[in-house]
């Protein structure tokens, strides 16, 4: 148990971290997003081939992962990287795992699954509390930042639940990642004009790459073969939490009155559809 609890701590910190190091990235234009997301992937590659070497001795099986696997991975972080060249660290945290958590939703809805009235008031709170986030205001995201944002989160559910299953977290995260290596070089090709590099931007790509995704990930997989779907999706919960008071620390970033009433009601919407049904189950048992 407690070595769960250590694993989870570390996989949130994680994420949180990635949002801050891209956000400190690309706000102040130190690298081009293209180029961040490349550097960050291989970054991640050589990080986790020395991982895995260090385990197996130099014997690595290069079998496991799967594409679409890598697929998601390389959509996550090309559409993560472009959407906080405008996006906020916390807002943007926010939207993610707000369309991480309505991925796995709509994922368990397609699977059979059933919303009570108690799930179906979370999801409109929820909705709702995006609604409020996206109001005109100086503190709004662009609707690009978002729809990105958006996308990236949507590709890490995707990613989350294809590692559900993993019996062998460091090798396929390894794996998964040597597999965006075709992604990479395409990208590179399409964006070799725009290329911006500063040791700065160079330094924080290495770190997202290196240490918040590649043993990150590597974390997150070993952590999700103790957790159930439901408690993995409430946990990644507080990771806009971690971002918001990273981004105040880290990039002078504001907390907003209508971020605090966003996070409110997108983060307690979730909360209650996630644990609405075994609520309900649990008063019906007594």
């Amino acid at each position: 148990m407690l070595k769960t609890i250590l694993l989870t701590a570390l996989a949130l910190l994680a994420f949180a971290g990635n949002s801050v190091l891209c956000r400190l990235a690309l706000y102040d234009g130190v690298i081009d997003a293209a180029s961040f997301t490349s550097i960050r992937l291989l970054s991640g590659i050589v990080f986790l081939l020395f991982l895995v070497a260090m385990r197996t001795k130099g014997k690595i099986n290069l079998r496991s992962g799967s594409w679409l696997s890598a697929f998601f991975l390389f959509l996550y972080a090309i559409a993560f990287s472009y959407s906080y060249i405008s996006v906020d660290t916390g807002t943007g945290a926010l939207i993610l795992f707000a369309s991480v958590q309505g991925t796995m939703i709509v994922y368990g809805l397609l699977k059979g699954q059933r919303l009570l009235c108690l799930e179906w008031v979370g999801l409109f709170a929820a909705l709702l509390g995006l609604f409020v986030l996206l109001m005109p205001g100086a503190s709004a995201p662009s609707l690009m930042g978002f729809a990105l944002m958006s996308i990236s989160g949507i590709a890490w559910g995707g990613y989350t639940l294809a590692g559900k299953g993993s019996k062998t977290p460091l090798l396929d995260t390894t794996n998964n990642f040597l597999r965006t290596l075709p992604f990479i070089v395409l990208l590179t090709i399409l964006t070799l004009q725009q290329v911006q590099i500063s040791n700065q931007g160079l330094m924080l790509a290495i770190v997202s790459g290196a240490v918040t995704s590649g043993l990150g990930y590597a974390i997150w997989y070993s952590a999700l073969a103790r957790l159930t779907v439901t408690q993995a999706a409430t946990i990644q919960l507080t990771v806009p939490i971690i971002a918001t008071f990273g981004g105040v620390l880290f990039s002078n970033e504001m907390i907003t009155i209508k971020l605090i009433i966003s996070s409110i009601l997108v983060l307690g919407g979730v909360l209650v559809v996630t644990l609405g049904k075994r609520y309900v189950k649990k008063k019906m048992a007594e």
